[in-house]
């Protein structure tokens, strides 16, 4: 049987209405990743989202981003490669210590928005962070965007690297997100997610101008603050189910 993960971003909100939506959210998923405190989070959230996490046999990762909580650490930027090796060991440090004290696993880091983005498809950024993560703990899964520059750095590195991708999510031709800038990237129907999500077990998606952009996936990511996120995660887990997969956590190679 098939076996595919399916993630959330978390730990970003501490209001009663998203702290509501990640408690019915949490058991319809098989990994999260917890923001670090940069551009969200605080320790205490950390550890009730680690809690949670637990609670569910869900596994836990890190959610690190640039410090910008004004923007939700989504605007466009850049680092040096020094910078994001601060950035990255900082926030891994923050998440690792709640993780301690919980006596709970960190398995995995996925970066957020544009450090996500950015560290992604820059050779220089993507060799640091993985030099980053090895020296911290080599045993840590980099989830990185399919076809994206960080796989390769990552695996020549010798790190386990989670594939992901997008149901709720446009691409471009180059297989890239279609920035949140635009009003077209995100999917807000059942169809249009449904459409993509079969697509993506297929190995491609189509991107917005119309072109198959071919693409792996291992892991695929609801993003809480979607609307209906809650809804739509209920969606793709019955569309995995019924097309024969097996829902778990990425494990290293």
């Amino acid at each position: 049987m098939r076996t595919i993960d399916l993630n959330s971003d978390l730990g970003e909100y501490d209001s009663a209405e998203f702290l509501s939506r990640e408690a019915e959210l949490m058991p319809l998923l098989t990994s999260v990743n917890i923001a670090c405190g940069a551009h969200a989070g605080h320790p205490t959230l950390m550890r009730r989202t680690a809690r949670l996490a637990a609670e569910h046999g869900v596994a836990i990762g890190a959610h690190p981003g640039f410090p910008n909580k004004g923007d939700f650490g989504r605007g466009d930027r850049r680092a040096s490669p020094d910078q994001v090796a601060s950035l990255v060991i900082e926030q891994l440090t923050t998440l690792s210590q709640v993780l301690m004290e919980e006596r709970l696993p960190l398995r995995h880091v996925k970066l957020h928005g544009a450090l996500y983005h950015f560290v992604s498809w820059s050779h220089d950024a993507a060799e640091s962070f993985v030099q980053t993560v090895a020296a911290f703990d080599r045993q840590l899964l980099i989830v990185a965007p399919a076809g994206s520059f960080l796989i390769a750095s990552a695996e020549r590195a010798g790190l386990g690297v989670v594939q992901e991708a997008f149901a709720d999510r446009t691409y471009r031709a180059d297989g890239t997100l279609v920035p949140r800038s635009d009003a077209a990237a995100l999917l807000r129907t059942d169809q249009q997610v449904l459409r993509q999500l079969r697509e993506i077990l297929q190995g491609f998606v189509t991107s917005i101008d119309g072109l198959r952009v071919p693409l792996h996936a291992d892991s695929l990511c609801i993003h809480a603050d979607t609307p209906r996120s809650v809804d739509l995660a209920r969606l793709i887990r019955a569309e995995l189910e019924s097309a024969g997969y097996r829902l778990a956590p990425p494990k290293r190679p």
